[in-house]
């Protein structure tokens, strides 16, 4: 893996631009467009032992989530990669806690769409066979964890985490407001003055005398992951025989590159997502939809079942025609399976 080399969040150019061929020594090799069978992926994930489901910000958004990119997606007159940086935090910590403050109160109105609870579900349900599934995320709200997924890793942290400017100290943080200061502020319209917060009135480290600046423990633009969770990460993508990228845009990196390198050695690759993505012909196949639309009956297992009783019976009605040549045995398959269709 050379996830070492890409610790830095950023944004970044297209891995292909979309392209559907690729140059290789000097040659022009076209790339197999993704399969969208469903039956197909389905059999790929029965027999998948470590799934890999990375996701992004197009999960969240199916919450009510904002993500702050793209037309309209700015709080007041600022996008997330204006605030979400430690030079934006040192001019004006003020209005960079706004920000966040605004985005903690959305988050404890929204819930875990039918994508977050699929996977939550699918988590529990191969746990019990001795299977494993790992969220690898994104987003910083949580709601994997509130869906009920249990080996979540949140890459660039959480909105719910504070860390100390002086002390260091983390800890989880669901005040609501998180200090008496912001209480009412925040407000996203463009037109709404900063509420310029002295220094001393934002949140504070109650961790024994500290009483340092507090800022959100997120990932900001331009700094480094956690090195500890991106050893969990690189450690899971060398396991999994199974990689899902959900809701993302594949241009963020170092996540960018997290499926790219699984499906580089021969793993399967699905992208679930709303539209085609700079990664999308690197992979083995592509369900384009909502994330809540499609993944469901994607990781929904129950056919298997119903597949396999079909089958048995189907094979003991056969057996009892050949044995007893009893004409109704056959009559008995034709009727069954004409309900099935």
């Amino acid at each position: 893996m050379i996830l070492r080399q890409l610790v830095s969040r950023r944004l970044a150019a297209p891995l292909c631009g979309g392209a559907r061929e690729t140059q290789r020594r000097g040659t022009l090799v076209e790339m197999a467009r993704p399969s969208s069978d469903l039956a197909e992926f389905r059999q790929v994930f029965s027999n998948a032992k470590h799934i890999a489901i990375i996701t992004g910000a197009g999960v969240s958004a199916e919450s009510g989530v904002p993500t702050f990119r793209g037309p309209g997606g700015y709080w007041r007159k600022w996008q997330a990669q204006d605030l979400a940086t430690p030079e934006a935090f040192a001019r004006n910590p003020s209005r960079v806690w706004e920000f966040y403050h605004y985005r903690r109160e959305v988050m404890l109105t929204k819930n875990p769409n039918p994508a977050h609870l699929a996977i939550a579900e699918c988590e529990a349900r191969l746990s019990r066979q001795g299977r494993s599934v790992v969220v690898i995320t994104q987003n910083i709200d949580e709601l994997h964890r509130r869906a009920g997924s249990q080996h979540v890793l949140e890459i660039h942290g959480s909105l719910f985490k504070t860390r100390c400017m002086n002390c260091g100290h983390v800890t989880a943080n669901y005040k609501s407001p998180i200090c008496a200061a912001l209480e009412g502020k925040g407000a996203p319209d463009p037109n709404t003055n900063d509420a310029n917060i002295p220094m001393e009135k934002l949140p504070r480290c109650e961790q024994g005398m500290c009483h340092g600046l507090l800022r959100p423990n997120v990932v900001w633009f331009g700094e480094t992951l956690d090195s500890d969770i991106l050893t969990q990460v690189e450690k899971e993508l060398e396991i999994c025989d199974l990689c899902l990228v959900v809701g993302t845009s594949s241009v963020v990196y170092p996540a960018a590159m997290f499926a790219p390198q699984v499906a580089a050695r021969g793993v399967p690759v699905a992208e679930f997502n709303t539209e085609t993505t700079p990664a999308t012909m690197r992979f083995m196949f592509h369900f384009q939809g909502p994330c809540g639309t499609t993944l469901p009956p994607a990781l929904d297992t129950t056919w298997l079942s119903i597949n396999l009783l079909t089958c048995l019976f189907v094979s003991r009605c056969i057996l009892l025609n050949v044995v007893f040549g009893n004409i109704s045995h056959f009559t008995c398959v034709v009727s069954f399976l004409s309900h099935l269709s």
